[in-house]
């Protein structure tokens, strides 16, 4: 193998290696990110009570005495496959 063939390989490898550094690094900024909103919604479920009615009324349709709860619920045919409509 030629001189300049071996620094052409050894060229392409820290190539290589740079652009996956970097992807992991991108990776890590994002989890990061993700953790950090995480954390700040954790505190805020402990702490606030606002963000606590939220999660309640959002996660488990909890309402308040003398409210109303509406759910909309699809309908969906009985006799179709795959959910096409039936003939009429």
């Amino acid at each position: 193998m030629t001189r300049a063939r071996l620094i052409g390989i050894a060229a392409a490898v820290v190539l290589a290696g740079l652009a996956f550094h970097a992807e992991e690094r991108r990776a890590v900024r994002e989890l990061e990110r993700q953790l950090d909103s995480l954390q700040r919604r954790a505190r805020a479920l402990e702490t606030d009570p606002a963000a606590q009615e939220r999660a309640a009324r959002e996660q488990f349709g909890m309402i308040r005495k003398g409210e109303l709860l509406y759910r909309l619920v699809p309908t969906v045919d009985v006799g179709s496959e795959a959910g096409a409509p039936i003939p009429r």
